[in-house]
């Protein structure tokens, strides 16, 4: 199955930005997805944090599972960036618009306002510099909703304590040579972040270890025992509405 990168974005796509066709399956048309697999619970927060029939973006899509289960169940115009050549071609099998980027460099392509929600989940850690980043999200989408490993739970901060070492838990499972994580953050952090950059934080949900998401304000039960946190964003200039 061939995949065509084109040099002329469509009338929705950002100048400059590539627009990625599968021969065969334009994109628009209904996911190819007869099940849809469980989804990562972070994932599935997000997706119920979205209203039907609006315009997304996930960057850092990977393989689409967030992108087709809100053109499924809520019928969203979904588009996508992903790093990995391969995850693009997995989503442009899936029959979802996804182009190749990088979201260091490529997301001040994207005009202002362009999307109801910029979606980065389990990526921002991973971001050269994530306070453009972080800026550049809260620019291109009405709100932004960011996901995020915490480094401050308790299990992290034992593991340093008593082994001298760079944490390695079930959760966070890459030693310190190999990680992707480049810039590691706490749920505390993150709060200071979007203060410093006049961000408004309109929720904080964070999962713990046993499964539960909670809708909880930051103190040190949060930064404590949040395995991961999901903040939905919002520039402080920004309509509240």
């Amino acid at each position: 199955m061939s995949v065509e990168i084109l040099e002329t974005a469509d009338a929705d796509t950002p100048a400059g930005a590539p627009a990625i066709v599968e021969a065969g399956n334009p994109l628009g048309v209904e996911p190819a997805d007869t099940a849809m697999p469980p989804m990562r619970p972070d994932l599935q927060l997000i997706a119920d944090m979205i209203p039907p029939r609006c315009r997304v973006l996930d960057i850092g899509c990977d393989q689409g599972d967030l992108l087709a289960a809100l053109w499924r169940s809520k019928a969203v115009d979904g588009r996508g960036m992903e790093l990995s050549m391969a995850g693009v071609r997995a989503c442009v099998r899936r029959g979802l618009s996804v182009v190749q980027g990088d979201a260091d460099t490529d997301l001040m392509t994207y005009p202002d306002a362009a999307f109801d929600y910029a979606v980065l989940s389990q990526t921002l850690q991973a971001m050269r510099d994530p306070k453009e980043v972080l800026c550049q999200l809260v620019r291109i989408g009405r709100r932004a909703i960011v996901s995020f490993p915490n480094f401050g739970h308790w299990r992290v901060r034992w593991a340093l304590m008593s082994t001298g070492r760079m944490p390695v838990t079930r959760h966070l499972q890459y030693s310190w040579y190999d990680t992707p994580n480049i810039h590691f953050c706490t749920i505390r952090d993150m709060d200071t972040l979007c203060a410093d950059l006049g961000i408004v934080v309109e929720r904080r949900i964070v999962l713990f270890g046993n499964g539960v998401a909670r809708d909880l304000p930051l103190g040190w039960r949060a930064n404590w025992l949040g395995r991961d946190a999901i903040f939905l964003l919002r520039h402080a200039r920004g309509s509240g509405a």
